[in-house]
């Protein structure tokens, strides 16, 4: 099952923390927490022990599985704390699964023994040794806890605060792994789709489509989304940059060619888009004839590549990457 949301649920043996922790991670990251033996507890108008007692560990566990299937299907963006015993039941991992990014807090036996001895609150410890049904039950459920979490931390010899350090830092490496495809868009103007046979000497002797490959290739390196578009059009090239202040692109790359020296409205265009932009120019503007000196369109951009061949395009890419990146 697919993860979704940003729920974070918190799993664990009873005495793992997971009441504790939650409440302190919820002031942390500013989101509300439930746990769902006291929300069964307030539906019933009973306590768990009291469940156990007239109805039994059944009953109660299908009072679970009931109350899962319902939060799974809320709007997302809180803190779930769940029962000892959730997890065992296998449709309560596929909706733990569904819920949001679980979290096992592991506790060994012993641990569980010294801070719930002495409660009489906890229905599966009332028994003649309790220590060797804590240790029995952790045994049996680790598996179906492992199963189901994406993150696990032993909390055996940890403090509350060093839990959620822990915590948090597993929840940071999650999300830069899962970061979504940055999306770029190149755009190159007049002629630059005549790569390979305009001016050689200045140019260069690859064409276009050796440009093409080369970013596509970058693409698929970085992982991220790059889309290339020519037009020897002034006007379809501000079409193109006024489309991706709506579809999404996070940077640009231009070469506006011929019109980089006179074209105040594909400036403008540039100025209206409030994304990284990099201006790039295969040859060396500053070495060739005066009029090539001089860019309207740079203003509007943060940055300038020249002189660098067709590898200043991937230049290009790297600084927004960058920019994106530090963002």
């Amino acid at each position: 099952m697919e993860e979704k949301g940003k729920n974070i649920v918190l799993i664990g043996f009873m005495g793992s923390g997971k009441s504790t922790v939650g409440l302190k991670l919820s002031y942390r990251l500013r989101l509300p927490v439930e746990d769902t033996d006291k929300l069964i507890e307030k539906r019933q108008g009973v306590t768990i022990g009291e469940i156990f007692a007239t109805q039994g560990e059944e009953a109660f566990r299908r009072m679970e599985t009931e109350l899962l299937r319902e939060l799974s299907e809320k709007p997302y963006g809180r803190i779930l704390s769940v029962g000892g015993g959730t997890p065992v039941r296998e449709e309560n991992r596929r909706l733990l699964k569904k819920c949001g990014t679980v979290i096992y807090l592991r506790a060994t036996a012993e641990t569980v023994y010294e801070r719930l001895k002495g409660d009489a609150t906890r229905p599966l410890l009332q028994c003649e040794n309790p220590k060797e049904r804590i240790h029995k039950l952790i045994k049996e459920r680790d598996g179906a806890y492992r199963e189901c979490a994406k993150v696990t931390v032993d909390v055996d010899g940890l403090t509350v605060e060093e839990v959620l350090e822990q915590i948090e830092r597993a929840l940071r490496q999650r999300k830069d792994g899962e970061r979504k495809p940055m999306k770029i868009l190149v755009i190159n103007g007049p002629n630059i789709n005549f790569l390979g046979i305009r001016e050689k000497s200045v140019y260069g002797t690859q064409d276009y489509q050796y440009l093409l490959d080369m970013i596509e290739e970058k693409a698929k390196t970085t992982g991220n989304d790059i889309t290339v578009f020519q037009s020897n059009h002034e006007g379809a090239i501000i079409d193109r940059i006024q489309e991706a202040y709506f579809d999404g692109t996070e940077g640009i790359v231009i070469n506006p060619g011929a019109y980089t020296h006179y074209s105040y409205a594909i400036r403008d265009a540039l100025a209206s888009i409030t994304v990284p932009k990099v201006e790039i120019h295969i040859s060396d503007i500053t070495k060739r004839e005066e009029f090539r000196k001089n860019s309207v369109t740079k203003e509007a951009c943060d940055h300038q590549i020249y002189g660098q061949g067709l590898d200043g395009y991937l230049q290009a890419i790297d600084h927004i990457l960058g920019l994106l990146q530090g963002r």
